[in-house]
């Protein structure tokens, strides 16, 4: 079949028709028809032609041309493609390196091979086109909801026809009891938009607590208007979830508006999640309320906060323990995921038993090194002394409150106290310098003798080797891994070091050994004073 032969129209007519089933454009579909059309000129001329089509978008007219490029002579490598500045001299007027000749060559006739070439082609350019248009469609859509029909079910993912393609909901994304049959309506939430190899992939979700969150922001107007914001959100899909709110306009309850009348907002959204029981929280930023409102319906006596470890602990009667924890431990899990601290829970008899137990370390401290009779040993506890730093540095005045202390006493008290503490740096220091713990370490201010031992033991033995430490290895912290927090354990965590701490500690070391530039450091230290400040005008 030649080129010529055909009706030219029916090029135009079949793009136009090809793009309106497709949805793109039909600019691009002309183009695989060109790119397949030169592809087929190619087999009939030669591979190394430089064969190019054109189609005229008005009248379908099909052009071919070949084209050659000028180069130097020393660089001639495709004779077909390209040629010498003396060999163009024959079709060009003073042409030179870089210029292109184009002449007119005759359409080819297109045999069936040919032909099957430029189907793939064309195909193939229309589904790359429709991968474009359906990525630029989804890739602004994701963290919205969608309606989806179900397709087909494929080793328990779910095929979801979204209208302009298909997205994935995977199995570790549906709630668990659910089950789905072709041509279901299904609601779900665009979880992320990926462009990958084999086309644009768009994952959904109806676990994701987000997912929550958006089915809200459809049920209450309120969270919609940004009167009511949610806070945070925690779910253990299809069982229970509980989602934290506050209202920005003091006359409206933003629990009870999440509610709604008779409770037909929430369950709305209950039975969109296949009976999942809510817990509407009010929030505060006060923590410990926060968690105490977390961890409804249970009671809590108590509340001791670690802010640096994000670890908080919680105290409750012994009859509200097991409605604290909840069934296999979910009610304190889904506190703990709200709110993002690590709560341990005991009941008051646990906490009792454990501040006897520390009580009694502490008296045994004091009588076995400062040589004291447990009565005395148990004053100083209960006065709230803890270390025998605390003894040994302390104002007087404050010994002297204890009933039966005079100046005296106070006197011996500290001295045996300084004494203990001597001995003790004395014999970290020998055990420190034995793991071979050189002067450097030993000189740097800021570090007492037992921790320079910890670090010698932990193979820190010179100015450098702390120097590259990081401040969470000195400190310890805290890292997320799958969602559970794991605990890091620092060096000189013993010593109530805090990270703020070993970091100054760190860069001055550095800057010591000369590795950081002392103004630069206070150049930098300027400029987040700065940013403070205007955070605080902005605030304010």
């Amino acid at each position: 079949m030649a080129i010529t032969s055909a009706n030219q129209l029916e090029l135009l007519q079949t793009a136009e028709a090809v793009a309106r089933e497709k949805m793109i454009d039909p600019g691009l579909v002309i183009e695989a028809m060109e790119e397949s059309l030169a592809r087929a000129a190619k087999s009939r001329y030669g591979a190394e032609m430089d064969i190019r089509v054109s189609i005229d978008r008005k009248t379908g007219r099909a052009t071919f041309t070949r084209v050659r490029t000028v180069v130097a002579e020393d660089e001639l490598e495709n004779y077909q493609a390209e040629f010498t500045v003396e060999q163009a001299k024959q079709y060009m007027a003073d042409p030179k390196i870089g210029d292109t000749f184009v002449e007119e060559v005759p359409p080819v006739e297109m045999g069936r091979i040919a032909a099957q070439s430029a189907k793939q082609v064309i195909l193939q350019k229309v589904r790359e086109a429709e991968r474009d248009r359906q990525y630029e469609e989804f890739k602004d859509r994701a963290g919205t909801i969608i309606n989806g029909l179900v397709k087909r079910e494929e080793y328990g993912n779910v095929i979801v026809d979204v209208g302009a393609g298909e997205a994935i909901l995977r199995r570790n994304e549906k709630i668990g009891r659910e089950s789905y049959r072709p041509n279901d309506r299904i609601r779900v939430y665009i979880k992320d938009v990926r462009r990958e190899q084999r086309g644009p992939q768009i994952f959904l979700s109806r676990t994701a607590p987000e997912f929550m969150a958006e089915l809200f922001k459809m049920e209450v107007p309120e969270i919609y208007d940004g009167i009511i914001e949610i806070k945070a959100v925690a779910r253990d899909p299809g069982s229970r979830a509980k989602i934290a709110v506050i209202s920005y306009d003091n006359s409206i309850d933003p629990v009870g508006a999440c509610v709604g009348m008779r409770g037909s907002r929430v369950q709305a959204v209950v039975n969109e999640l296949q009976g999942e029981k809510i817990d509407i929280i009010p929030w505060n930023d006060d923590q410990p309320t926060f968690l105490v409102n977390a961890l409804q319906p249970a009671e809590v006596t108590k509340v001791v906060l670690d802010e640096e470890a994000g670890k908080i602990e919680v105290v409750v009667p012994e009859e509200q323990l097991s409605l604290a924890i909840g069934r296999r431990g979910q009610n304190v899990r889904l506190a703990s995921q709200l709110t993002g601290l690590d709560i341990d829970i005991m009941t008051e008899a646990e906490e009792s038993a454990r501040r006897q137990a520390e009580f009694e370390v502490r008296t045994k401290l004091f009588m076995d090194n400062l040589d004291l009779d447990e009565f005395f040993a148990q004053l100083l506890v209960a006065e709230g002394f803890t270390s025998l730093e605390e003894v040994a540095y302390v104002e007087q005045d404050e010994l002297l409150v204890i009933d039966g202390v005079d100046s005296d006493t106070a006197k011996e008290l500290q001295a045996r106290a300084q004494d203990v503490l001597a001995e003790q740096n004395k014999a970290a220091l020998e055990a420190a310098r034995a793991l071979g713990v050189e002067d450097s370490l030993v000189e740097f201010e800021g570090l007492t003798p037992q921790m320079i031992e910890a670090l010698a033991k932990d193979d820190v033995k010179t100015l450098e080797d702390f120097a590259t430490c990081a401040d969470w290895e000195l400190a310890g912290g805290w890292t997320t891994v799958n969602g559970e927090r794991v605990k890091d354990d620092g060096v000189l965590e013993p010593f109530d070091i805090s990270l703020e701490e070993a970091q100054t500690m760190i860069m001055t070391a550095r800057v010591l050994l000369g590795w950081v530039d002392p103004t630069e450091l206070e150049a930098d230290e300027d400029l987040d004073d700065e940013d403070g400040a205007e955070s605080e005008e902005a605030e304010a």
